[in-house]
């Protein structure tokens, strides 16, 4: 490959030279028939304007030489698209899910995560989709984008070839936090991802565990842990202090203890916090997850 940090971005870099090589010939030949008229057919030169009929060699040039430079450029984005679409059988495949306004990224085995990790030179095919809107996952430095939709599957493939963390982005608008849409592909020696793979979720701690939650729910999408403000107030600090509420249009003031935690999760319209929108849903967690999660937000200091 010619240029950047996976196959595809080699691919299409060069398709993309050949189309920006194209237009800078044309724009050069364009710009110096316009400059040779003006110069060569003058009203000076011809005070009196000369009808031309026809011009059957003008015609076929003019009809010929356009036609097989779209079959060209269509020849060269065809072979682009197919190439994308059809992943080896070997590669490793990970379900993107798009949310607002994360990405969770599940594997074959279980593991799940809020950033794509993979092992340089394995091929990884993606299956995208989506949990509520239409998302658009955008990895620039491989230069391939694909649609995430809800109740069907889209897919993607690539292959890294150099160690390195490559930004994603939603390039849907997909609602208020669609700029905080990020996340990263991180590309690593497949002997430190063949460890990560196979690492037991069990042995996480359970301020990990509660983190974890956060991120699958999609809940850092809106909300920060290191006082950053985004869409939601941040969830750095929140246990028991006091917060400024709006229940029914009137504003109160409340200390966020634990059942507020509790409410807030699981009815997030019963206590708004002022300044912010009531645009959270309500999130699905078993009694154990609702826990973890709590006591996770207790120690966030």
């Amino acid at each position: 490959m010619f240029f950047g940090p996976s196959n595809t971005s080699g691919k299409i870099e060069v398709s993309f030279l050949i189309l920006t090589g194209i237009s800078v010939l044309f724009l050069v030949l364009v710009t110096f028939f316009i400059i040779l008229f003006l110069i060569k057919y003058n009203k000076k030169r011809h005070p009196r304007a000369q009808e031309v009929r026809e011009s059957l060699l003008l015609e076929i040039v003019w009809t010929v030489i356009p036609t097989a430079l779209v079959l060209a450029l269509f020849y060269f984005g065809w072979k682009d698209f197919d190439y994308i679409r059809n992943p080896p059988k070997n590669a490793m495949p990970v379900t993107v899910i798009g949310r607002q306004w994360s990405w969770l990224f599940e594997y074959e085995n279980g593991r799940e995560s809020d950033v794509l990790r993979v092992p340089v030179g394995k091929p990884i095919r993606l299956i995208l989709t989506s949990k509520d809107v239409i998302h658009s996952f955008f990895v620039p430095a491989f230069q391939i984008k694909e649609d995430c939709v809800p109740g069907m599957e889209t897919h993607l493939w690539f292959t890294v070839n150099e160690t390195g963390s490559y930004d994603i982005f939603c390039t849907e608008y997909c609602g208020v936090g669609h700029s905080h849409m990020r996340s990263k592909v991180v590309a690593v020696p497949p002997a430190e991802f063949a460890a990560w793979y196979v690492a037991k979720a069990a042995a996480q701690k359970p301020e990990e565990r509660g983190l974890k939650l956060l991120l699958a729910k999609g809940c850092l999408g809106c909300h920060s842990i290191d006082g950053t403000q985004r869409e939601g107030p941040t969830l750095k600090g929140l246990y028991n202090r006091r917060v400024t509420v709006r229940e029914n249009g009137k504003e109160k003031k409340i200390v966020a203890d634990e059942a507020y935690l509790r409410t807030s999760i699981l009815k997030p319209a019963f206590d708004v916090v002022k300044g912010y929108q009531p645009i959270m849903p309500a999130t699905p967690l078993t009694p154990e997850e609702l826990q973890t999660v709590v006591d996770y937000l207790k120690g966030l200091k």
